[in-house]
């Protein structure tokens, strides 16, 4: 069923919903922030997605091994908390993000990590909540947001068939079916060979609710296959500039980059178009080029009808090529010059309708 957030339909009659993850790409620099948000519109995103928690909401203070990053990602050899603590978007900055965000005509909503961000997201009155691929598998968060009453967007990156189910069945048993799923493959940035967007058509078969693409690949081109595939939202880290560094830096867009990626989308949208048979008016007359039958030699009334009288050529002003076995072997009836379009009244008997 189609998702509203704000005044954006998510449906598979409406253009592709393009959300800029601004992520950890502030660099905690307040004016980076808002730059940025101002690029994402300037480069034609739908909305800005922020994150919210803080260290301390997300994971423990802790050296242990058990709490430092070691899985062949960017970030590997750091903390989880240090790393949250370089990454978080600070809390006070939110409300002015959203109102800039909201006064340049971009739709802002965020991630929250945990109970208390999402009372403070809906003191902010944001339109809708997205779940992270890893707490996909937090069921009372999940619940905790669906009973708000609003959109829920949730990756999967690191969910099995069955953590997919069972979150969609909390959303539903909350009262809530304004969901969307995203395909996404949390690998920092993602080798194409492990996008697997075909499984993008077997969500939306198998969950019926709207579908999309939490894209973390190098480029835009994955983005347009995922729409052409049914892709109905794509989100993608957003970077005023590449050159500021941070977590995210590595595997985000950059302005210029994220516009091809948006001129992707909305070309791949063109390009799909609709179901259609028909011929327009200029196809019509290219049609005129298409084959037909034709006298390839003089005959003589009473001559037989053969492959040495009659060929299939180009251009199609004679006899459509399906009635060639249907003439073959007949008489004709008048005279025929070389060159001619053959027609019924050269032709002995009735041809009927093929």
């Amino acid at each position: 069923m189609p998702v509203k957030i704000d005044n954006f339909e998510i449906s598979q009659n409406n253009k592709t919903f393009i959300i800029a993850e601004l992520s950890a790409n502030h660099n905690h620099d307040l004016q980076v922030a808002l730059d940025t948000i101002k690029a994402a519109k300037e480069v034609g995103a739908d909305a800005i997605k922020l994150q919210t928690y803080t260290a301390d909401t997300l994971t423990l203070d802790c050296d242990s091994d058990l709490f430092k990053v070691k899985h062949g990602t960017v970030w590997d050899g750091e903390t989880l908390h240090s790393l949250y603590q370089k990454a978080h978007t600070p809390w006070e900055w939110h409300e002015q993000l959203i109102e800039y965000a909201n006064s340049l005509g971009l739709i802002c909503f965020s991630s929250p990590f945990d109970f208390s961000a999402v009372d403070f997201l809906e003191r902010l009155k944001t339109p809708a909540y997205k779940i992270a691929s890893p707490e996909l598998m937090d069921i009372p968060l999940i619940d905790y947001v669906a009973r708000k009453g609003k959109p829920v967007i949730m990756s999967t990156g690191l969910a099995t068939l069955a953590d997919i189910e069972l979150a969609v069945n909390t959303c539903l048993e909350a009262g809530n079916n304004q969901i969307v799923l995203l395909k996404c493959t949390s690998a920092y940035p993602t080798p194409l060979n492990e996008v697997d967007l075909l499984t993008i058509p077997n969500l939306k078969k198998t969950f019926d609710v709207e579908v999309g693409l939490s894209d973390h690949t190098l480029g835009h081109v994955v983005a347009g296959a995922a729409v052409a595939l049914g892709a109905r939202v794509v989100e993608k880290h957003f970077i005023l500039d590449k050159s500021l560094g941070g977590p995210d830096s590595s595997f985000s867009l950059d302005p210029a980059e994220f516009k091809l990626l948006v001129e992707t989308i909305r070309n791949t949208e063109q390009a799909l178009g609709k179901v259609n048979y028909k011929l327009t008016d200029k196809m019509k007359k290219i049609r005129d080029f298409s084959r037909s039958l034709f006298v390839c030699q003089d005959v003589k009334a009473g001559d037989i009808i053969s492959s040495e009288n009659v060929r299939s050529v180009r251009p199609a002003h004679g006899l459509a090529p399906k009635y060639y076995p249907v003439v073959l072997g007949r008489k004709f009836i008048k005279d025929v010059a070389f060159g001619e379009p053959l027609s019924r009244d050269m032709i002995e008997g009735e041809l009927g309708e093929l």
